[in-house]
């Protein structure tokens, strides 16, 4: 068993050597985006892509005029023409958003993305935004 074990990890770490293994999140780079989420709407999404597999995260750092409202966010597959149009597949989604915490988080791998925020309810105005995407 223990043969087995090893070879398994030494293939393992074979792999993510000759694939330039997973970036550090200190090293990550960040992409800023503005917009507004309508009442009882969504914001246009944001695309952004990644060639390394590693961590990612989305924090909204502005809302305004209302900045301790709850809104939701998705992270969601994008197109492989860089575009967030059209039905894309979701990969992860929080409904109780706050300002200045991460919203989304987690490991992702090479890809195209969108990044989307939605009114849960809360809004009685249009909400102007700024988001952080930090990624690999």
């Amino acid at each position: 068993m223990r043969p087995l074990l090893a070879a398994a990890l030494l293939s393992a770490a074979a792999l993510s050597v000759s694939c330039g293994g997973v970036v550090d999140p200190s090293k990550n780079v960040v992409d800023t985006f503005n917009g507004t989420i309508p009442v009882q709407g969504t914001s246009p999404g944001h695309p952004f892509s990644t060639n390394k597999t590693g961590e990612y995260s989305v924090k909204v750092t502005a809302l305004a005029p209302s900045s301790n409202n709850f809104f939701g966010s998705i992270l969601a597959q994008g197109l492989s023409d860089g575009t967030c149009s059209g039905q894309l597949p979701i990969l992860q989604q929080n409904s109780f958003g706050t300002m200045n915490t991460p919203v989304l988080s987690g490991p992702i791998i090479a890809g195209r993305y969108c990044v989307f925020l939605f009114d849960i309810g809360t809004f009685t105005v249009p909400q102007t935004y700024t988001l952080t995407v930090s990624h690999p």
